[in-house]
């Protein structure tokens, strides 16, 4: 194991921000995968798990066990961290303008798909190689002037030229859920089936390039660009949402680390026997069936179900009581699914998301994720 400090744009004179890099396996040997914590940073239960994910594939090493190459990034956002303002912590948007940690992640296709097509033939698993040092050295090539955009592209350069990515995140109060690329369902069910996911949610984009998207849709569409060209898809990349931001229990997070481990033996990075797939607890649903409930005013929200709970069209969710006339709003499902995530805060303003369900009709489109 090696462990590497990547040191990212100082906010200021005498601040020092850095990475931690931990580096398992041999590169170069097998499949790489990549793992990150908390790129939301006041999402712990991540940070929870990249330890438990230390101190196994630590010993893994040491037992000659990792067939491949693993980089754990235990904290991805060293910025929000340090984001505590009047006793709450801050990790999701940088301060300085407002952006999402999680969107605007530099999206490669534009700097690869000029030359790519010079370098490809006809043998598929070739052009994945050439396709993944071409987007590494797109990725290397990355500049930036602040802090938040630094981690960005350093965060990249580690995962770019991985097999599978892992960006672990949570929701507010939620159960198991995870995001992935709609042409990578079964290995997404795969997944949300050794985790125990309650919503598989699937997207071909949804919109302002999240992590796991700039690792994964270049290829999808480079994959366009270059047909008839096979350039099979080279990277797995998944957004895994453990639960709520509460949850954050030893038990939990070492059977999250564990399953996690499976998945990667059953992709050929971690070596033993296979265990069992468990049943899986869902079906996928594509992202645009994923119903956002919303704050018809301002008030107390009171929630009639929980996470996990599954909803029929029409059957009442929420009330948002007005402190002011005492006037009660229900807040009404239009979707039949699971509310797989909602709001940990009781007060709501107009507009207010309050909870997610997962249908499995597509009812939106545009941006599918919210801000």
């Amino acid at each position: 194991m090696q462990t590497d400090t990547i040191d990212l744009i100082s906010p200021a004179p005498g601040q020092r921000l850095a990475l931690t890099v931990h580096r398992y396996g041999t590169p170069g040997k097998g499949p790489k995968a990549y793992i990150q914590a908390a790129l939301h940073a006041d999402e712990v239960p991540a940070l929870l798990v990249a330890q438990k994910l230390r101190v196994l594939l630590q010993a893994l090493d040491e037992a000659g066990q990792l067939l491949g190459e693993v980089v754990l990034v235990p904290y991805a956002n060293p910025i929000g961290l340090g984001q505590s303002l009047l006793g709450h912590q801050e990790g999701r948007f940088a301060l300085d303008d407002g952006v999402n940690f999680n969107r605007f992640v530099p999206d490669l296709t534009e700097a690869v798909a000029p030359r790519l097509g010079a370098l490809l033939g006809d043998d598929g698993q070739a052009n994945v190689r050439a396709a993944r040092r071409a987007l590494a050295e797109a990725a290397a090539a990355l500049r930036a002037h602040e802090p938040a955009a630094d981690l960005k592209r350093r965060l990249l350069q580690l995962a770019i030229d991985a097999d599978i990515v892992l960006d672990l995140h949570c929701d507010s109060e939620a159960v198991m859920h995870l995001y992935a690329l709609t042409p990578q369902a079964e290995l997404a069910a795969e997944l949300g089936a050794l985790l125990g996911a309650e919503a598989v949610l699937l997207a071909t984009e949804s919109g302002d390039s999240p992590f796991d998207e700039a690792c994964s849709t270049p290829w999808l569409k480079l994959a366009e660009r270059v047909a008839p060209l096979p350039l099979p898809l080279g990277c797995f990349a998944t957004t895994v949402e453990l639960r709520g931001q509460a949850d954050t229990a030893h038990a939990l997070a070492d059977a999250d680390a564990a399953a996690l481990l499976e998945f990667l033996r059953r992709r050929g990075v971690v070596g033993g026997a296979a265990a069992p797939l468990p049943s899986a607890r869902c079906a996928p649903t594509p992202l645009a069936g994923s119903e956002p409930l919303k704050a018809p005013h301002a008030g107390v929200v009171v929630y009639h179900h929980a996470p996990g709970d599954h909803i029929e069209v029409g059957q009442c969710v929420a009330d948002v009581v007005c402190p002011d006339t005492g006037r009660t709003s229900p807040v009404v499902a239009t979707t039949r699914g699971v509310l797989y995530a909602r709001i940990a805060t009781r007060w709501a303003t107009p507009g207010t998301r309050l909870g997610k369900i997962a249908g499995a009709t597509p009812v939106r489109t545009g941006k599918l994720l919210s801000p």
